[in-house]
């Protein structure tokens, strides 16, 4: 089955914010950290969702203007209606073309967005962040380790691939091979940016019981949550009860894990 375009997964900024979106927001400061960038610029949020990054510039940055860009008209209605500050705004768009004129920001920051652009068309969506930057400006992204360090969806497609392996061919890890650094370096030097640089950004993620845990997957729209939601109630039941035998669940009930993003950043010229 063929993952669904992001604009289609992802229509409710409630159901994302109980699945990823609390754990973005933590994510989100310590990538506008690590770029270090001045206050007072132009900032373009490709793929902003439910303005989690945005909210995050906004903030910290002290920007002149936040421009949120995302397909799912959903998730621009709840960012229009939660962030009501004048130095934002909010449209629904396509990263492969940017509805924005050449050289109209200082920065475009992206999060947890490129994988979801279809693989042969990524080049595409870095080359219009390349277009709408001023000469010197900023591209920069981050995205979930998939693969390894992503914990709370790791177990997950673990236990369905133990259960179901051509469940295989629905995991991230397997879909997304862009969320490396080797994988983010090489996008954004073959596009010509300069200076490219890559960053490991773990986020804490603890739950308060198992069922704070599951819940999202029995509702959110994304690759795992869908594919939950797909199976019949006794496969349903016995993919829950593998991943909880799986997670690190504390005495008191509690769960910690780590969610891993790879960041990547490029000037330019």
């Amino acid at each position: 089955m063929t993952t669904p375009q992001p604009g289609k997964m992802f229509q409710s900024g409630e159901l994302y914010e109980a699945y990823v979106g609390r754990w973005s927001r933590l994510a989100a400061p310590m990538f506008l950290d690590w770029l270090g960038l001045p206050n007072g610029l132009d900032w373009l949020d490709l793929g902003c969702g439910s303005g989690v990054l945005s909210e995050a510039i906004l903030d910290r940055c002290d920007p002149h203007t936040v421009v949120g860009i995302d397909p799912s008209e959903g998730m621009i209605a709840h960012a229009s209606a939660t962030i009501l500050d004048t130095r934002a705004s909010f449209a629904v768009g396509d990263a492969r073309a940017l509805p924005l004129p050449d050289n109209t920001v200082d920065v475009v920051g992206s999060a947890l967005v490129l994988n979801f652009v279809p693989a042969p068309e990524q080049p595409i969506a870095v080359a219009e962040m390349c277009r709408v930057v001023r000469p010197g400006g900023t591209v920069a992204a981050y995205v979930w380790d998939y693969a390894d360090r992503m914990d709370m969806m790791r177990h997950f497609w673990d236990a369905a691939i133990a259960l179901d392996p051509d469940a295989v061919a629905r995991d991230e890890a397997t879909k997304f091979q862009v969320c490396h650094p080797e994988a983010l370096t090489a996008l954004l030097t073959n596009s010509g940016l300069r200076d490219v640089a890559a960053t490991m950004l773990d986020v804490p993620t603890v739950f308060g019981n198992f069922d704070d845990y599951w819940q999202p997957f029995m509702t959110a729209q994304a690759p795992a949550p869908l594919y939950a939601q797909s199976l019949p109630p006794d496969q349903q039941s016995a993919l829950r009860e593998d991943v909880r035998s799986r997670l690190p669940i504390a005495p008191d009930g509690s769960i910690s894990m780590i969610a891993r993003a790879w960041a990547i950043r490029g000037t330019l010229f």
